[in-house]
């Protein structure tokens, strides 16, 4: 049997129908995605109820630490070291200052471990290190990378010889024998010079000015006396060196102290 063909109108509502049916199966599909994007948001979110202070939070409690390090408040802008009116370069035994910082310095440079140098780097630590030129031998790549990760070099002498009672000529060549031999290694000629063993007389602060330095910094061992706003620490040139430092800042963090920088202060 034939019939007649449909109406043009007939023909234009069936073809809108099922352009609409068609968006509503499409707009459905685009709808289907959303449970997935709501699962994902939730994901994250139960992450972060379990890791409140996120990757930070796994960056100190790697290192042994039970709370982030404080940062250090901004420092007091530097008028400069003086020398004295005989042109003897200053010495620094504390920091003056009313924050509540101390400085972490490092001497020698017989201490190698490659942790210490992540350890720097992942908490940013501001660290000063008095290298010794024959102490250090063969391993000053090793403190090419700490400077990468932002330590500061310093001077401690060529061969670690106590300098008090030295002639000038002896003295002088020790510390200026050194600046040189750090000159070449990192493009630097330190500013801050410590003598070994805290020991030194005139004749050190002269030969000491007539080599470039700014100050001659001592330090105090890192023991079990109380902290002061300013104390120079030192004394932790000693084996496993990672570990000392997480005890010390251990420590400071206690005491209500956090590291600052000590070229920042002088």
């Amino acid at each position: 049997m034939t019939g007649r063909p449909p109406a043009p109108g007939t023909r234009t509502r069936a073809r809108a129908a099922a352009a609409l049916l068609a968006a509503v199966l499409l707009g459905g599909c685009a709808q289907s995605v959303d449970p997935i994007e709501r699962l994902g948001k939730k994901a994250a979110q139960e992450v972060r109820r379990n890791h409140p202070h996120g990757p930070a939070s796994a960056t100190y409690r790697r290192w042994g630490l039970s709370a982030p390090l404080a940062p250090a408040p901004r420092p007091p802008t530097r008028g400069g070291l003086r020398r004295d009116r005989t042109g003897l370069v200053p010495v620094v035994g504390r920091v003056p200052t009313r924050d509540r910082v101390v400085f972490l310095t490092y001497d020698d440079g017989a201490e190698r471990d490659p942790r210490f140098v992540d350890m720097v780097r992942e908490l940013r630590l501001p660290v000063s290190m008095f290298l010794t030129d024959s102490v250090v031998g063969p391993g000053y790549g090793h403190f090419a990378r700490l400077r990468e990760v932002g330590a500061s070099v310093q001077n401690h002498t060529l061969d670690h010889a106590s300098l008090r009672g030295l002639p000038y000529a002896g003295q002088r060549a020790e510390i200026c024998g050194q600046q040189e031999k750090l000159k070449a290694r990192f493009g630097i000629r330190p500013r801050l010079f410590r003598p070994p063993y805290n020991t030194y007389d005139t004749t050190t602060l002269r030969a000491a000015a007539d080599c470039g330095v700014s100050a001659v910094v001592l330090g105090r061992e890192a023991d079990g006396h109380r902290l002061h706003p300013g104390d120079i620490l030192s004394g932790l040139d000693r084996p496993n060196l990672t570990a000392a430092t997480t005890r010390l800042l251990r420590r400071i963090q206690a005491e209500g102290f956090t590291p600052a920088r000590l070229e920042n202060y002088l």
